[in-house]
């Protein structure tokens, strides 16, 4: 589906799709993924904490736009949290709460990701 010549946008994606293996993801950074389905194109991130792997769809919930300026830096300089670059607000990584900012209790939309033998692959909602 396209407006004006564009893909549509879409906020979720069908469990299964495999991202890529856990190592392209160093422990302690997030990555972007731009997934086009046939519904429209989907942007999320996901971050790696040891084994463990969080998504999110990469919107803001306090302006609607993708949280990071920058390819990849979506985490704080001490890694130790999510960060909107536009207007400083601050997640929660394992749960994608709202700790700091314009959106404070607000929540980052999840995108169900998980480990399968060492492939990040989306999961089931």
């Amino acid at each position: 589906m396209t407006t004006g010549g564009q893909s549509a946008r879409v906020f979720a994606t069908p469990a299964g799709v495999k991202l890529g293996t856990l190592d392209q993801i160093a422990d302690g950074a997030a990555r972007n993924y731009v997934l086009q389905l046939r519904a429209g194109r989907f942007h999320g991130f996901v971050v790696r904490q040891g084994e463990a792997v969080y998504g999110y769809v990469d919107r803001c919930p306090h302006a609607g736009l993708p949280l990071a300026q920058e390819l990849d830096a979506y985490l704080t300089p001490d890694g130790a949290r999510i960060m909107c670059s536009w207007h400083g607000a601050v997640f929660a990584i394992a749960d994608g709460r709202c700790e700091g900012g314009p959106c404070m209790g607000a929540r980052l939309t999840p995108w169900p990701v998980r480990v399968d033998g060492g492939v990040i692959v989306t999961a089931d909602t």
